[in-house]
């Protein structure tokens, strides 16, 4: 397949990891794209059979490779993903910095409020990073849920966010994030709910507005369709 939607796919994979992972800590973004074949099922969709680099998403020192496969359904919103990856990167690390921010979080007496993340020059305050890394996992929801062959999305911004202080054991924020459409260049604001717990789904809700005014709303449990382990016994494969 040309090398742009292979990328395209490979992202919607990664999407759909960063969604499933949960992980403030463990976000991946993409490297390299080493192989890919489609496949054209008849009446059903395109199916991408992908093996490619990750990158940690602040660091973007390699994290490793995984292998996926990506179905875009003709009769259905959003691509059906399977991912299995390697992961170099210390995860005892990513479970305690998880925790930590958790735990920071939960004692929390006032809410945690900001706006501009990163700012107009790209910084991000090392307090808010966390806090922006969550709206990356949540977002990544809306993204995989949004994603067609054909469009892509980034999260370029959050525009504003206010922390909830909770009484159960959950972390609790609510949003507002601008994602970049691709290859159309819009901008597309996102009122996004994350409630999260370290080690358990993320539940996401959202509505979203493009700039023609049309909207869009989901929620998103942890429990949709997909997997994140053992996917590659299919014959079509062929890597």
């Amino acid at each position: 397949p040309e090398r742009s939607r292979a990328g395209q796919a490979a992202r919607v994979a990664l999407h759909y990891l960063n969604y499933r992972q949960g992980s403030p800590s463990a976000l991946r973004a993409l490297g390299q794209v080493r192989k890919a074949t489609l496949k054209a099922i008849p009446g059903i969709g395109h199916k991408y059979y992908l093996q490619f680099t990750t990158e940690d998403y602040k660091s973007s020192q390699d994290v490793g490779t995984c292998l996926a496969t990506v179905l875009y359904l003709k009769r259905k919103p959003r691509p059906a993903v399977n991912i299995n990856c390697t992961y170099t990167k210390d995860q005892k690390q990513t479970r305690e910095d998880d925790y930590s921010f958790y735990k920071k979080m939960r004692q929390q007496t006032k809410s945690i409020i900001g706006n501009e993340i990163p700012d107009n020059d790209g910084n991000i305050e090392p307090d808010l990073e966390p806090v922006w890394a969550l709206a990356v996992a949540g977002s990544s929801y809306i993204m995989w849920e949004k994603s067609t062959e054909n469009l892509g999305y980034f999260m370029a911004q959050v525009k504003n966010v206010k922390q909830w202080i909770t009484k159960d054991d959950s972390t609790d924020f609510d949003y507002t994030v601008i994602l970049h459409e691709i290859p159309t260049q819009e901008m597309i604001s996102c009122h996004l709910r994350v409630i999260w717990i370290p080690g358990h789904p993320l539940k996401v809700k959202y509505f979203c507005l493009s700039e023609n005014q049309s909207s869009e709303s989901g929620e998103g449990s942890g429990i949709e369709s997909g997997s994140t382990t053992g996917i590659f016994n299919e014959k079509e494969a062929n890597f």
